[in-house]
């Protein structure tokens, strides 16, 4: 497996931020917080599996066709290839684990399909 995260990476984006709080050679685990109002990318993966673990907030989590609403304590779980995306529609942030599996672990392993604030 390859990755080229390291702790304390952390970046902030038009949605929110995202720190890197855990690297080993099997796994990266990030958190990552979502605005009020914002919405991560309409995204796939080629190489990676997610596992999202909601700590604080709610949100709507689409996976495929399928949406649904998620509240603390939730997991959620992404398949490598999977179609996903997190949005928070409240005034409050919404806060999420995210532990990543897979044979390469990368930033730059995200595929937008739809982006409302036009990074694809």
């Amino acid at each position: 497996m390859a990755t080229n995260y390291k702790i304390g990476d952390k970046d902030t984006r038009p949605w929110g931020k995202w720190e890197t709080i855990d690297v080993t050679e099997n796994y990266v685990v990030k958190k990552i917080t979502v605005l009020p109002k914002g919405k991560l990318s309409l995204q796939k993966h080629n190489y990676r599996s997610e596992h999202w673990i909601i700590t604080t907030g709610e949100g709507i989590v689409t996976l495929g066709q399928t949406t649904k609403k998620c509240i603390t304590n939730d997991h959620i779980f992404i398949p490598v290839g999977q179609v996903h995306r997190i949005e928070n529609q409240s005034t409050s942030p919404l806060v999420f684990i995210e532990v990543q599996t897979g044979e390469i672990l990368d930033e730059n392993d995200i595929i937008r399909l739809e982006d409302i604030y036009n990074r694809i």
